[in-house]
């Protein structure tokens, strides 16, 4: 007989178009350089996923090289049928969850790759039943980590001051919500100055490597680090 339970674990990972990513970094790096820095920080975000043994990583996206690397790495792509944003995308995702009776929910963007497997395993760790965990973002508006548990104990709804908002909405249905502050889950990297906290890190991941590789062009502009 098929068992009727479901995984105990789901983390979803919402992925836009990485050929037209970034657009706020126009003014530093190119069109190609941008899609090759969203490809690397997906990949050092579902490096850290496989570091922490975490069952039930799922990749949501309509872009086909995503979907490529989520299968490389381990991981699910689940297809969008249209690019509708970040919320769109993780409501998706949670009704997936529902769907296959998951127990938990977690989501963390494709740009955060100072994200660790033990910051990982500490906002898994920390949710229960009732009780959410927000991750804020480096700006303490957006909300760069969420757990819930079951996966629909909330809507979820992103950009700022998206952590502000999750609080409220928590709390409006009872919820009694967490903060958990993490430095490397914290750093998002959507602005020249997201680049230089970036530069900032002490940090062996690909994406540290290859934002290195451009710093000569990125510091005179605003991507100035200290000596």
């Amino acid at each position: 007989m098929k068992s009727s339970v479901g995984p105990r674990l789901v983390i979803a990972v919402p992925v836009k178009d990485l050929t037209h990513a970034k657009q706020r970094l126009m003014g530093v790096l190119s069109a190609a350089e941008r899609g090759e820095l969203a490809r690397a920080m997906l990949r050092d975000v579902l490096r850290a996923l496989a570091a922490a043994e975490l069952e039930g990583a799922w990749v949501i996206t309509r872009d086909p090289a995503a979907a490529a690397i989520a299968r490389e790495l381990g991981a699910e792509p689940i297809a969008e049928a249209e690019n509708r944003g970040h919320t769109a995308a993780v409501a998706l995702a949670q009704a997936e969850a529902v769907k296959r009776r998951a127990r938990t929910f977690v989501t963390v963007p494709g740009d955060v790759p100072c994200v660790t497997a033990e910051e990982l395993r500490e906002l898994i760790g920390a949710v229960r039943d009732g009780a959410p965990v927000f991750v804020p973002s480096r700006s303490g508006l957006g909300t760069n980590g969420v757990a819930v548990a079951p996966p629909d104990a909330m809507p979820l709804t992103f950009g700022e001051p998206s952590f502000a908002r999750h609080l409220e909405t928590a709390r409006s249905r009872g919820l009694v919500p967490r903060v958990l502050t993490q430095r490397g889950l914290g750093l998002d990297v959507d602005s020249p100055e997201d680049l230089a906290a970036l530069l900032g890190e002490s940090s062996l991941t690909e994406t540290h490597q290859l934002v290195s590789a451009w710093r000569d062009r990125t510091a005179p502009s605003s991507c100035t680090t200290e000596p």
